[in-house]
């Protein structure tokens, strides 16, 4: 049931008091008046704090800075007469004991008579005693359909041609934006580049950046990594390629469902989070990485609503890219947090969302230690599939040193000895690999030179791998992963020893 039916139901079934949380303020006093106005035949009544009631001339201007003298004019009617109040920005009001009382003796006229009180405000502080009396009614952020009619209204008036691929790009990564956001972004545009083109889409996004500043527990973040900076994970980057245009009319269109997320678990420094950082430049989809620390709040409910506003703004910004980093210290099967349930109680959220959601929201989740995570996240269904990212072999060493020498020495990378590197180097990391680079520069700047392979080759006997150190827990990782219940990231086969 869409918006309109909701609300046109409520108002037939009298009940007396609506409260419409959204930050479109126009927008939604436009759909009502277009809407409700024509099919119920109702007057409405607009009002606010500053300017009192408007757009109405026998009562223009009454109730200014007066609250209270607002919902006098309810009473005043005549019980015959059909009408609406919009009282913006009203929940504000709502603790004050003269208003909550006056609403409460309104509310039993208002049962009996065609009229409705609608407040309409962006943040639900509801008293107690007002609870029962007040429905709440979300007013969503304009889907597809309506952002592409905004999208070539704009396109039609200012007489230009765009290519549909990239409407279809601007309309996508439009979502999670009100109307008047995106004609003022694209207002920008227009008067930066004159034109609407490929650039559109990096300032879009960084407006979205600017709605996820305002929040302390989704960080947006910038991303120029792509996959062929990936060194090996041959099997993923195939199954990240093929699903790259998912979320697109197309793909809707096919019936294609879309991608739900990713799990990748592995040894430290195999690249789980530069494949979150990839995907999302890939893709061109905004990348929000969730901060686990502050999901957990100290006041009792406090970090359920926490996660609750995280599941709310990811779902608003879709379609996007939620990375969720190390996820095995927020959700463990032994959480020794005496939280009195919480920890429980927002993995039983979170689980929930992950197996339910219906929004274009990809999670990218990583993991390092696999008997820390609770069944209930590896389970098949949760995410679409689950990939191990194990130590990188010979070939993926040296194509990794390669990735790396091209980055730092772009004009005479081709000059180092990359199978010797790559022989050195068993069990390093591809994020040791690069360490041993950068040592190896180190050495040869303090000696006032060009660094040379020999460089890196003295560092890498250097350096002990983290897979060395800490050995049994390598191998018990690749031990559960050769087990078959997680797909290799690679297609060369776990080794184990």
């Amino acid at each position: 049931m869409n918006f309109n039916d909701e609300l046109t139901l409520l108002l037939k079934a009298r009940y007396p008091i609506i409260y419409i949380n959204t930050i479109e303020e126009d927008r939604v006093e436009y759909v009502i008046r277009k809407n409700i106005k024509t099919n119920l035949n109702r007057s409405i009544y607009s009002w606010d704090f500053v300017d009192g009631y408007t757009n109405n001339p026998n009562n223009e201007g009454f109730a200014k800075r007066n609250p209270l003298q607002a919902l006098e004019l309810v009473e005043r009617l005549t019980s015959e007469t059909p009408a609406l109040f919009l009282l913006k920005d009203f929940n504000r009001f709502l603790t004050d004991v003269s208003i909550s009382r006056k609403l409460k003796n309104i509310s039993r006229i208002l049962k009996l008579q065609p009229k409705t009180i609608i407040i309409i405000g962006s943040e639900l502080n509801i008293p107690r005693e007002l609870q029962d009396l007040v429905t709440i009614l979300n007013f969503y952020l304009p889907i597809e359909s309506e952002i592409e009619q905004e999208l070539n209204r704009l396109i039609t008036s200012l007489n230009i041609e765009i290519d549909p691929q990239l409407l279809e790009n601007l309309t996508r990564v439009c979502q999670g934006l009100s109307l008047e956001r995106i004609r003022r972004v694209l207002s920008k545009i227009i008067a930066t580049y004159k034109t609407i083109d490929e650039n559109s889409i990096s300032i879009l996004l960084s407006e979205k950046k600017q709605i996820i500043s305002q929040t302390e527990i989704l960080e947006y973040w910038s991303s120029d990594e792509n996959i062929q900076k990936i060194g090996g994970v041959d099997t993923l980057k195939d199954w990240l390629k093929k699903r790259k245009t998912a979320f697109g009319l197309q793909a809707s269109n096919y019936g294609l469902p879309t991608p739900r997320g990713l799990l990748l678990i592995g040894i430290q420094g195999t690249g789980k989070s530069l494949t979150a950082k990839a995907v999302a430049t890939e893709w061109q989809l905004p990348l929000l990485k969730l901060d686990v620390g502050k999901l957990f709040g100290g006041i009792v409910g406090e970090s359920e609503s926490r996660l609750r506003q995280m599941i709310e703004l990811a779902e608003t910004l879709s379609p996007c890219i939620l990375w969720i980093d190390e996820i095995d210290k927020a959700f463990t099967v032994n959480d020794s947090r005496s939280d009195s349930g919480t920890s429980n109680r927002v993995l039983a959220t979170f689980i929930s969302w992950l197996s339910e959601k219906n929004k274009p929201v990809f999670v990218v989740a990583t993991a390092n230690n696999v008997e820390l995570l609770p069944l209930e996240v590896i389970r098949k269904g949760r995410f679409d599939e689950i990939f191990f990212l194990d130590l990188p072999n010979r070939h993926e060493r040296e194509q990794i040193f390669k990735i790396h020498m091209e980055e730092f020495r772009p004009k005479t990378w081709a000059n180092f000895d990359f199978v010797q590197l790559a022989n050195l180097s068993e069990s390093f990391s591809g994020a040791e690999i690069r360490q041993s680079i950068i040592e190896g520069m180190y050495h040869a700047f303090y000696e006032e030179r060009e660094f040379t392979t020999e460089d890196i080759c003295h560092a890498l006997e250097e350096l002990i791998p983290l897979a060395q150190l800490e050995s049994n827990q390598t191998l018990k990782l690749q031990n559960w992963a050769v087990s078959g219940r997680i797909r290799s990231a690679s297609s060369k086969d776990i080794y184990v020893t």
